[in-house]
């Protein structure tokens, strides 16, 4: 796995689940997506609209939550996200096998319109019907 050199951050990891400054997100636990199966990597994002889709659609109970973290090894293109669905990595996503430090909390953040949200709900449903799951290798 290589480091994305020329992408600096800041980086965000969108969850629902609730964390602290200091805390560390590991890799090797349940996916927020799909089946739920071990997820072999971590995911970020320097874009505020790839967060705010990782926390209104993380599986589970409470709000969505977006964090700033800081990777703490390399992280690379995630392969989910670019080359065939978006070619260049416009939504500068990446994923790591190494923790997340959680620097704070972002607040104020305003989700997507409903309709647009169901919209892609149902877009995932459907993949999970067609058997589509993240690349976890």
């Amino acid at each position: 796995m290589t480091t994305s050199p020329d992408d600096t951050g800041p980086f965000f990891h969108g969850t629902r689940s609730a964390l602290a400054p200091g805390d560390q997100l590991v890799a090797g636990r349940a996916s927020n997506f799909g089946r739920r199966e071990r997820a072999n990597f971590l995911y970020l994002t320097a874009t505020m609209d790839a967060a705010i889709w990782g926390a209104e659609l993380a599986l589970g109970a409470g709000p969505g939550r977006i964090y700033r973290v800081e990777p703490t090894g390399p992280f690379q293109d995630d392969p989910n996200l670019t080359d065939k669905r978006f070619p260049g990595n416009p939504t500068r996503s990446y994923r790591t096998r190494d923790p997340l430090v959680v620097v704070e909390e972002v607040t104020g953040w305003t989700g997507h319109p409903p309709e647009v949200l169901q919209s892609m709900r149902d877009h995932v449903a459907q993949l999970a019907r067609e058997g589509i799951e993240a690349i976890n290798d």
